[in-house]
């Protein structure tokens, strides 16, 4: 944590104290003095522990004496669930003007939230061209481009002067998300070129768009995955990228705080699909919000799968008893052995996946990525067995031929469990199946059966039982 972040949470707790006091004593406006020393970003942070630790309805009172303006900003940064406990406890009015205000894409993103009876109440207030336009946007798909750009951008025509698109934008720009990147329309809204603010500004008033656009611009489709369009922004750093439909015609753009909340989202899928917990409600919802009972139906698949899988396991060991009960201390080592294989087998898996994520990998690197991998885990496991050697030898005091079974299973697991860890995601992907959802949990399984008979097959080999 930096300075910054340590001051404002010194800070903020202070003020929460003091905000909590003056609620209580009902001194609603000096709670609202208090909280405008902050910045909308920092009160909405401050609003979600009122809500959390109170009663809505002083928070919602609070947030009813804030300004206007302040109150418009602040409500864009709540969570989704904190939107909607202001909205249940304020006037439709009061709601109107809020969502009216609201920029284009948060303004969308409340109304997915809202009941639809509210949606109607609100749309029924609404400019007939712009309700048309929302329509069009709620309709697109979840976790699609269209679902996440804004119409609000500057376009310009080709035939326009410099000094014509200064004007237009002096005049409209204060509403468009971004000004940086003017986007140029053929007839039709066709997209035929992009024009940068710092290049209108420096050129002559006289100069026509069309001699001064760049025609080798980058977009998106508007059904392309978020996902992909998150790449994208990875990929060419831009700050805000067209979007256009199957025509070529442009219909909105993608700003990059919209990518990070995907950036975000795709993160937290990916590190709950490694864990081998399955969201069956594609919640955003923070880990407190979310039921034990739901809890419980998102863990428990896949650790159904790995319990039956545990079976094979067992029957494994259940077949070579007669040679552990002639060795016994052979039993003593099981758990260093599967747990080492499940260890090597899921660092890489999780580096795979990563690469495969920032296109570091891809599946066509197969027989690359598991040579690497193959000579990566003879050298650890040789490293291991030298060390596991000598400590049972000289500190377990077993015979040589013990502690030789033992890590010659050693090197030969962790070399399968290296190659099975790159092997998996790599077969996901070319599968089209997500390498994160079955990675870690299938290995977590597959390794112990192969550590089981890699080292019973070491002990019958070495110590001929």
């Amino acid at each position: 944590m930096n300075q910054v972040e340590f001051d404002f949470d010194v800070m903020a707790e202070k003020s929460l104290e003091k905000i909590y006091e003056l609620l209580e004593e009902k001194k609603y406006f000096l709670a609202r003095d208090e909280i405008l020393k902050y910045n909308e970003a920092d009160i909405a942070e401050l609003f979600e522990d009122i809500l959390m630790d109170r009663d809505a309805g002083d928070a919602v009172i609070l947030f009813r004496l804030l300004p206007k303006d302040v109150a418009v900003v602040v409500f864009s940064y709540l969570p989704s669930d904190d939107q909607l406990t202001i909205i249940d406890c304020i006037t439709d009015k009061e709601t109107t003007y809020i969502i009216n205000e609201l920029d284009f894409d948060d303004k969308i993103d409340v109304l997915e939230e809202l009941p639809a009876n509210l949606v109607d109440k609100i749309l029924e207030k609404t400019p007939k061209n712009e309700r048309k336009l929302i329509n069009t946007f709620l309709n697109y798909p979840d976790n699609c481009a269209g679902s996440l750009m804004t119409p609000d951008y500057i376009s310009l025509q080709k035939n326009m002067t410099v000094g014509e698109a200064l004007e237009y934008i002096k005049e409209y720009g204060i509403d468009a998300e971004t000004l940086y990147t003017c986007y140029v329309k053929d007839q039709g809204r066709k997209l035929i070129g992009i024009v940068s603010l710092s290049t209108l500004v420096v050129e002559n008033n006289d100069t026509r768009i069309m001699d001064i656009m760049h025609e080798d611009y980058v977009s998106i489709n508007v059904y392309d995955d978020q996902e992909e369009v998150a790449d994208d922004f990875k990929k060419y750093g831009f700050i805000a990228m067209p979007v256009v439909d199957k025509e070529g015609r442009i219909v909105g753009i993608i700003t990059v705080d919209d990518v990070l909340d995907v950036m975000e989202e795709e993160a937290t899928e990916d590190m709950e699909r490694m864990a081998g917990v399955i969201d069956f409600e594609n919640s955003d919802k923070d880990y407190l919000d979310i039921s034990v009972w739901q809890h419980t139906l998102n863990r428990l698949p896949w650790l159904v799968i790995l319990m039956l899988s545990y079976i094979i396991t067992g029957g494994i060991i259940n077949k070579f008893e007669g040679m552990l009960s002639d060795v016994i201390c052979l039993v003593a080592y099981m758990p260093m052995l599967m747990g080492t294989g499940g260890n090597t087998g899921s660092q890489a898996a999780t580096l795979i996946i990563r690469g495969l994520a920032t296109d570091e990998v891809e599946p066509a690197d197969f027989f690359k990525v598991i040579w690497k991998e193959f000579r990566v885990g003879l050298l650890i496991g040789l490293i291991l067995s030298v060390l596991n050697f000598a400590r049972i030898c000289w500190w377990d005091g077993q015979g040589v031929a013990i502690a030789m079974t033992v890590c010659v299973a050693m090197l030969a697991i962790v070399v399968i469990a290296k190659m099975l860890g790159s092997m998996i995601p790599l077969l996901a992907k070319l599968c089209k199946i997500d390498p994160a959802l079955v990675a870690n949990p299938a290995i977590s399984s597959i390794s112990d059966m192969v550590s089981c008979i890699t080292y019973f097959a070491m002990a019958s080999l070495i110590l001929g039982i």
